[in-house]
């Protein structure tokens, strides 16, 4: 008969970090439950980082590669600052993203309509749905509008 011993806080870390990059701060939000001793997690998030196996670059870099193909940069913005990453590699990372933002809006409205709209009502769903994907204004009147046509994609 086999008897399983719980993972150490190392081990769950690890187990973590092995399916997708997480923060320090996403670490400690998952990990506090299982601290048994004081300080112990921050010893072993510590270790963890001077092992280079916690490294917000690469959270913010995993982030944007997931998901800036189908949201703007409001919606990357507040998932970053929801990871608790430092505020200038979101600022970084959001300047970034709006450089390319009416290319993605683009491109995230041509996969779900295809065709301008033809009809006031048609038009506000195609706002609503770019805006709902965190696409700023300016892009989305471009867009929607024509005035951002494939040819510039």
């Amino acid at each position: 008969m086999a008897t399983s011993t719980p993972l150490s806080l190392t081990g769950r870390a690890l187990r973590l970090l092995s399916a997708r990059e997480h923060s320090r701060a996403e670490l400690e939000a998952k990990l506090a439950q299982h601290e048994e001793t004081p300080g112990a997690l921050a010893q072993v998030l510590d270790t963890l980082a001077a092992k280079d196996f916690i490294n917000e670059d690469r959270v913010v870099a995993s982030v944007l590669h997931r998901r800036s193909a189908k949201l703007g940069a409001a919606r990357i913005k507040h998932e970053l600052q929801a990871k608790g990453l430092e505020p200038e590699a979101v600022a970084q990372a959001v300047s970034d993203l709006k450089a390319t933002e009416p290319e993605r809006a683009f491109a995230v409205w041509r996969k779900k309509f295809g065709t301008p709209a033809s009809t006031p009502a048609e038009r506000a769903k195609q706002v609503r749905f770019l805006a709902s994907r965190g696409f700023g204004g300016e892009a989305i009147a471009r867009v929607v509008s024509g005035a951002f046509d494939a040819d510039e994609a």
